[in-house]
């Protein structure tokens, strides 16, 4: 097995309309980040 990194963060954690997170655009433009920063995995 490769090794990899990545981050435990909750989804709520990202920004959202209500305080409480999305799936929305938000996460897409999380998953971005953290492909551009060499991160494998996002643990939820």
């Amino acid at each position: 097995m490769e090794r990899s990194s990545g981050i435990l963060m909750h989804i709520s954690s990202l920004p959202g309309e209500f305080g409480i997170g999305s799936l929305g655009k938000e996460a897409y433009e999380f998953v971005d980040f953290l492909k551009s920063s060499g991160q494998k995995n996002w643990q939820i």
